[in-house]
């Protein structure tokens, strides 16, 4: 069976359908830049490109950029603050036609994604999936349950948000080397071993198909820590697996 999931971001946008007996996309997805700034209109005529550019026609998952509660934003780190207070499925479902549209928190959607088809598979105790991009996203399961909205990209770490430090955008606005990258996201970890004392931390979002250049430098960490298998396209997957009607 393929659903269509989207996978919102603060730099791009993407959506495929997806084959949920394999857990991996059915068609290659397609990517339109975030609008700057990303405001819910803007955005919403984005994923509406995305959906349309295959023709789709049925539900439809979406991910969000912070804490979902039902389908209401209440939260928008890495998009335009009037996100906050939005019903993000109604307004998203009147852009398509209609079309029946599930909302969730991204990290979320990737955890789950993961828990089901990928590096978290069949593990048990305390997981958690660190998505590392524009910010940084988490997804905390105990025993394959999920615990939503944990958001701890905003942790404090140095006297600032954890995503200030370590999130790959920042690798890249200040030309950062693996290495020193690598400490940051170190510090970061450590800090939320200290936390939740997890065994395993999942490390997705882009820079994971590139994890052989900084999970190698990362030492000290009692947690055993993996790439994402999914690697960025487990939000679009986790999207879709939310859309599917229990």
């Amino acid at each position: 069976m393929n659903v269509f999931g989207v996978d919102i971001g603060g730099s791009g946008i993407k959506g495929a359908p997806v084959d949920l007996e394999r857990g991996d996309l059915a068609e290659p997805r397609h990517k339109v830049l975030t609008p700057q700034p990303a405001t819910p209109e803007g955005v919403a005529g984005c994923v509406a490109e995305v959906v349309e550019h295959f023709g789709w026609s049925g539900p439809i998952g979406v991910t969000f950029p912070g804490v979902v509660t039902g389908s209401t934003i209440r939260t928008a780190a890495n998009v335009d603050k009037g996100w906050i207070g939005v019903d993000a499925a109604a307004l998203l479902g009147d852009r398509l036609g209609g079309l029946p549209v599930t909302v969730l928190n991204d990290a979320d959607a990737a955890g789950v994604a993961e828990m089901t088809f990928g590096a978290g598979r069949g593990r048990k105790g305390t997981v958690i999936l660190l998505t590392f991009g524009t910010g940084i996203g988490s997804a905390v399961f105990t025993d394959g349950r999920l615990v939503p909205n944990t958001e701890l990209g905003h942790l404090e770490l140095d006297g600032h948000e954890a995503e200030k430090r370590a999130s790959t955008k920042v690798k890249d606005d200040k030309d950062l080397s693996w290495e020193e990258w690598a400490h940051r996201v170190k510090k970061y970890l450590d800090h939320v071993e200290m936390l939740f004392s997890p065994e395993l931390f999942i490390v997705g979002g882009g820079v994971s198909r590139k994890a052989e250049k900084f999970l190698p430098l990362i030492k000290g960490i009692r947690a055993e820590i993996v790439p994402a298998e999914l690697q960025n396209n487990a939000g679009i997957v986790g999207a879709a697996m939310a859309a599917v009607p229990r």
